[in-house]
């Protein structure tokens, strides 16, 4: 392994994978699969201790949470929800035997497949699940409760599932204040709390609905909202008020917290996409990847990779192409497949369906794939010890 502090932690749907190098582009190496072959949604780590974290599932496995705290080197899983192999473990005493099942209750039965989202903060694990829930760990992952809240929120039984089912699959904590978070819930929308969770706010408005054209599809805007099939979300640092989001129909921009969103979808090839990251320190620098539409093969317009940059907030946009396939290129970047370091100049990766992994260190001006052939790239993120 590279001796380095950068470690990109790469989920994919054969497992959990990390990527060591440099900087300087040089030694990149990959390590893995682990989380025993685990369909893997979401990887973060915790840059004061190094412990990470992967959630993930499905239907033979169930839903779980895996932690390592020696860097990956060893992993182990905690499961939240049943899935076939309980089944069969319980009716097949050499399948219990081999596979170390031990009858023990699950906490949540099953209640839900998959974990999708992960997120630390304030000393506190939570994690997103399909279908749509909430849980907070105050233990590392060890224990879990439901954010019963949100679940039962009043909107809640109109909440409608997005193409890949109803996904809590965005956690944005406050940095300072432990009581404010916001989620992003497909195909539901934006809550958020400032109470810790005691109680959530659904926050789609439109800020200029009288300027808003209704379109004729089902992910518009329209009835003064925004629409509600959320795709990601980022809060820009040094504000407590700078949201952005990338939904099924454009890129968004809220001032304040969410309680009103702005179209700033002009100047970009598409309304389509999934990803969105904004700059460590300057919170009118935003990056995004669109794809050519939802019906169309969702890949880069015209199969020519480039990752679009404002720095003014979303007014206007600037394509980064180079070092990126620009003919037959037919990937898609999935909604946590983006990240970023706080170094300066700030880096940028993304993972690709086709399994690649690639990286710019001078804020997407270049760009080099690090790795490539891994499994389908559900989620990157870094683990900067340097941050």
């Amino acid at each position: 392994m590279v001796e380095s502090s950068l470690t990109i932690l790469i989920g994919t749907t054969k497992g959990a994978f990390l990527a060591n190098g440099d900087r300087n582009f040089g030694g990149w190496e990959v390590e893995g699969p682990f989380c025993n072959g685990w369909s893997i949604n979401h990887v973060i780590g915790d840059p004061e201790t190094g412990t990470l974290w992967a959630g993930g599932g499905g239907e033979f496995f169930g839903a779980g949470v895996w932690r390592s705290d020696d860097s990956g080197k060893t992993w182990k899983v905690v499961r939240l929800t049943k899935g076939t192999m309980d089944e069969w473990a319980a009716a097949d005493p050499s399948f219990a035997e081999m596979v170390g099942w031990t009858g023990d209750p699950l906490p949540f039965e099953e209640s839900f497949s998959e974990v999708w989202s992960l997120c630390y903060s304030h000393g506190k694990l939570y994690a997103g699940t399909k279908p749509a829930t909430l849980l907070a760990s105050p233990d590392g992952g060890e224990t879990w409760d439901k954010v019963d809240s949100l679940t039962d929120h009043p909107s809640a039984k109109d909440w409608n599932p997005g193409a890949s089912g109803l996904l809590l699959h965005t956690i944005v904590p406050h940095p300072i204040d432990p009581d404010i978070i916001w989620v992003g819930i497909s195909a539901a929308g934006v809550f958020a709390t400032e109470n810790g969770g005691k109680s959530w706010e659904r926050r789609n408005r439109l800020a200029n609905a009288e300027s808003i054209e209704q379109i004729d599809h089902p992910a518009a805007p329209r009835d003064g909202e925004v629409g509600h099939c959320v795709h990601n979300i980022v809060r820009a640092s040094g504000s407590r008020d700078v949201l952005y989001q990338q939904n099924h129909h454009g890129v968004w921009r809220s001032s304040d917290g969410g309680r009103s969103w702005e179209d700033i979808t002009a100047g970009l090839p598409s309304t389509f996409g999934f990803p969105v990251h904004v700059h460590p320190r300057d919170h009118n620098t935003i990056w995004t990847l669109p794809l050519n539409s939802d019906v169309a093969g969702r890949y880069p317009l015209n199969a020519s990779a480039a990752v679009w940059r404002s720095r003014d907030g979303g007014a206007t946009w600037r394509d980064q192409r180079n070092g990126l396939p620009q003919e037959f290129c037919f990937f898609t970047v999935l909604r946590q497949a983006m990240a970023g370091d706080t170094r300066n100049p700030a880096g940028l990766y993304f993972g690709t369906n086709s399994g690649s992994v690639f990286a710019s260190f001078d804020e997407g001006e270049n760009w080099r794939e690090i790795a490539r052939h891994l499994p389908t790239i559900t989620s990157v993120e870094v683990l900067d010890l340097n941050s």
